[in-house]
């Protein structure tokens, strides 16, 4: 299977029978799995959201209230499910993805698989209703996959 690093983006080939012995990136050697959300701008984002795992993408912004309050949240459900990407981007650093994805409200929600929105909910959601609703946007994934 092949996984994008959220690091540097390099696409490494590694075996399914290998995912639980945390493999790394051959190029940049951190984790592929880290467990943590990435960061996503313009530059990288493209490259992340397009592979076949599923990647929950939360548009956020510092300002945003609820996003601050969501954060710990979409933190702690990364830190739980390794068979997710969990990556953020800031609105405001990066309208241009904000206005692709035509983005009105913060946070909004999105899974991501092979370059195409599968899933998206806009709200902070509390912690059991997120991991509801994110085991059912990757179900859904696995299913059209």
């Amino acid at each position: 299977m092949l996984i994008t690093c959220p690091h540097c983006s390099t696409r490494n080939r590694v075996a399914a029978e290998r995912l639980a012995e945390a493999p790394v990136c051959g190029r940049c050697a951190k984790e592929l799995l880290a467990g943590a959300p990435v960061a996503l701008d313009a530059a990288n984002f493209d490259a992340l959201t397009r592979g076949a795992r599923p990647v929950v993408v939360d548009f956020w912004a510092s300002w945003c209230g609820p996003c601050r309050a969501f954060a710990p949240v979409f933190a702690a459900e990364a830190a739980r499910r390794r068979d997710v990407v969990f990556a953020k981007v800031d609105t405001d650093a990066n309208p241009e993805l904000s206005a692709l994805y035509g983005i009105r409200s913060i946070p909004t929600l999105a899974v991501f698989q092979r370059g195409e929105i599968v899933q998206r909910i806009s709200g902070a959601l509390p912690a059991g209703e997120f991991a509801r609703w994110l085991q059912q946007a990757t179900v859904a994934t696995r299913d059209a996959g």
